[in-house]
């Protein structure tokens, strides 16, 4: 076991670690004693968050424990050094065996631990290879064991299978407190941690980082990320902005589709953030109560900025894109839409409106068409500095009028 300071070269300058945005993640901040796994694909800055996470903690004067299994000392020297950790009392502890792990966990006495990666951590009593089903079960309650019984909280690296589902057995996610799911894509440098199960706090919350050649960045104005071409420019056909609440964050995000001929006799259906079923469902409520013929013609839709949306309140933003690529019009400059859509073609309000027209209203949206709202909206959308108009639809056809509307 040894200290970043014992492989460090240099003295380096603390950046920003995101620590902040894990706490609210897990409900205001590191419970002694909890274990949290930090899913993703590989690649996707697992490591890089954890370690800018542990430099922090350790500079906040917590006794910090990484449990290497997947580099060497010398690799995370180098990382640390990219990273600008200025802190020497993060210590290390490189190995697999989950005996010798829990030796050197017990020896530290550390306050956190993070141990990258737990499908690389193997029990020698088990004849099976690392990262088998027995194997991943086996690390994670001897770590959960330990948590338990010294207070330590620990973070577990877990990778995420081509499949998209978390490596190793269900039951991992049974034996944590916490699961975060890092999610981004590699050609593109934003990131999102996601809070998929959280025993101390809500879920579905949602923290936005950049990624860049120092680390990960915090994203303090995510909306802006997610705007694409933003409120002041030309509108164009096949792009609405939806007013969207990740957990307790109201976005504005654009959702951009592309409806044209199909030259194939089964039209693709290809949804890029989204649900591809919801997508199909939305489809046939529009054609059958809008008289939106779109039973020929290939779709295609994209959330802007790699995020994934899956709340009802989307459905409303989904059907005027379509709609506008449809008629080959763009919705109305400075409009922002949400709403749930049922089956019959209603248009349903949702939960958070007043919050949704308060950060549409703070991005420069000066109209939103939804269903009717409730009180707090009512009176949201006249304070001071909102000014926002509200047009209320009742029905898919009166809200698609609404938003393509002069």
């Amino acid at each position: 076991m040894q200290s970043l300071a014992d492989v460090a070269a240099s003295d380096l300058s603390r950046r920003s670690s995101g620590l902040d945005e894990l706490d609210r993640l897990l409900g205001g901040g590191v419970v002694p004693g909890s274990i949290a796994l930090v899913a993703g694909e590989p690649g996707v800055g697992k490591s890089t968050l954890l370690l800018q996470v542990a430099g922090q903690m350790a500079a906040d004067g917590n006794r910090v424990l990484y449990l290497a299994g997947e580099e060497s000392p010398a690799q995370i020297r180098l990382r640390a050094e990219r990273l600008g950790i200025d802190r020497s009392d993060v210590l290390i502890a490189a190995g697999t065996a989950v005996d010798g792990l829990l030796a050197a966990c017990r020896q530290a006495s550390p306050e956190i631990i993070v141990c990258d990666s737990i499908q690389t951590v193997y029990d020698p009593a088990l004849s099976s290879a690392p990262g088998s089903v027995s194997q991943v079960r086996a690390a994670a309650d001897a770590f959960h064991r330990h948590c338990k019984t010294t207070g330590s909280s620990v973070f577990l690296v877990g990778h995420v299978t081509k499949e998209g589902g978390i490596a190793g057995p269900k039951t991992l996610e049974h034996v944590v407190d916490v699961v975060l799911q890092f999610e981004g894509d590699h050609h593109h440098e934003l990131r999102v941690l996601r809070a998929l199960k959280n025993r101390y706090g809500s879920t579905h919350e949602i923290a936005v980082f950049t990624m860049h050649d120092g680390g990960l960045e915090v994203v303090d104005n995510p909306s802006a990320m997610f705007l694409g071409t933003g409120r002041d420019s030309e509108p164009v056909p096949g792009s609405a902005h939806v007013a969207s609440v990740q957990g307790t964050r109201p976005l504005v995000i654009e959702v951009q589709a592309l409806v044209a001929s199909s030259p194939y006799s089964t039209p693709q259906r290809v949804a890029g953030g989204f649900d591809a079923r919801r997508l199909s469902l939305l489809l046939a409520v529009l054609e059958k109560k809008a008289d939106c013929a779109l039973g020929a013609s290939d779709v295609f839709l994209n959330v802007v900025g790699g995020l994934t949306l899956t709340e009802p309140a989307v459905d409303l933003g989904v059907i005027t894109a379509l709609a506008s690529s449809r008629a080959d019009r763009p919705v109305r400059q400075g409009t922002v839409v949400f709403g749930e859509v049922g089956l019959t073609g209603e248009v349903r309000p949702v939960r958070w409106s007043a919050a949704r027209l308060k950060e549409a209203a703070r991005l420069g949206f000066e109209r939103a068409v939804l269903a009717t709202p409730d009180r707090d909206a009512a009176r949201a959308s006249t304070e001071r500095g909102v000014g926002i108009t509200l047009e209320t639809a009742t029905t898919v056809r009166e809200a698609v009028a609404l938003a393509l509307s002069k």
